[in-house]
């Protein structure tokens, strides 16, 4: 891409509608309740009795997604801006999103594995969104000799607290409530629920682009690819990581897709939602690969779902 590119980019605003995201946190707590109706207490004490998984999947998400995604950065060169650049890697600092905790589920993955995973990220993303974003924020302007300051980034406590304990908590522990003592009325709901979350991610989809329709196809065709390449990265590693490991069947999908979907809300959040940026030069760059991935996970995450899913049905055994 050319300079021009880059200035266009760098040049547009994005918005969030407040109504939006109020709808999309519902939706979100809708479907983590449908997927706490398959949880039982007793299988998260079997996740921590064999906590290779778990450490692994922290590691995949903490450690190797950001500095696999500074090296890419590196890579790509002059493809991408500096603005580009730092908004893959702010979205790599994030912890893992919540839907995946849905994806683990219609893939038949740990779903107990997942949970975990993203409510340890979530908590962690405090010290560790902030540090990660600082070192190969900082790291990548060095090497391609941009002089800019990488801020000093602060997590909102409010939104971590509303993401662990309100998108996620309470569902989920309403749900596993139900399951342990309402069985007949968990099974019932089951199967409607997953199929109306399939229903509402089509809608969080739309909902998610409709918004800034204008700004997006504008500039898709110059960010489409690079947050392809970057979300395959992310779900590689996962994949490989499990593998290299041998893990289970489910626990290689939970790390798959735990380290393919990032909470990229939490980075719209701090891009827009607060001051920290405001003393960059124009970086439209970093809403946009930012707001695109919030998008494209979803569409990714449905799909190597569905790959699993696949899988499974082509290598059962015929009767």
């Amino acid at each position: 891409m050319n300079q021009s590119v880059f200035d266009f980019l760098d040049g547009l605003e994005v918005t969030l509608n407040a109504g939006g995201m109020n709808t999309i946190n519902i939706v979100l707590a809708f479907v983590m309740f449908g997927v706490a109706l398959g949880i039982k207490p007793r299988m998260f004490i079997e996740v921590f009795s064999k906590p290779k998984s778990v450490i692994l999947g922290m590691c995949c998400q903490l450690v190797l997604l950001p500095l696999l995604t500074f090296l890419l950065t590196l890579a790509l060169g002059k493809s991408i801006s500096w603005s580009m650049a730092l908004g893959m890697i702010l979205v790599a600092s994030c912890p893992g999103g919540n839907i995946s905790n849905f994806m683990s589920s219609l893939s038949k993955a740990n779903i107990e594995l997942s949970v975990s995973l993203t409510a340890i990220s979530t908590a962690l993303c405090v010290l560790m969104t902030p540090f990660n974003f600082w070192l190969y924020g900082n790291a990548y302007l060095h090497f391609v000799s941009v002089h800019a300051d990488v801020p000093q980034l602060v997590i909102p406590l409010w939104d971590v607290f509303k993401t662990i304990f309100i998108l996620l908590g309470i569902p989920l522990t309403l749900g596993i409530l139900t399951a342990q003592y309402l069985p007949k009325v968990a099974d019932k709901l089951k199967k409607p629920l997953q199929w109306l979350s399939i229903i509402f991610f089509i809608a969080m989809v739309v909902l998610s682009f409709w918004g800034n329709r204008e700004s997006f196809l504008a500039c898709i065709k110059y960010i489409f690819l690079i947050v392809l390449i970057h979300n395959l990265l992310a779900l590689c590693t996962g994949f490989s990581v499990a593998s290299a490991f041998k893990l289970p069947r489910p626990d290689r999908r939970t790390l798959t897709i735990e380290t393919g979907i990032q909470n990229s809300g939490l980075g719209l959040v701090l891009l827009l939602g607060t001051s920290i940026f405001s003393n960059l030069p124009p970086h439209g760059g970093m809403l946009v690969i930012t707001a695109w991935w919030g998008v494209w996970h979803i569409i990714s995450g449905l799909t190597v779902s569905s790959i699993f899913l696949l899988t499974d049905r082509i290598s059962k055994p015929k009767a």
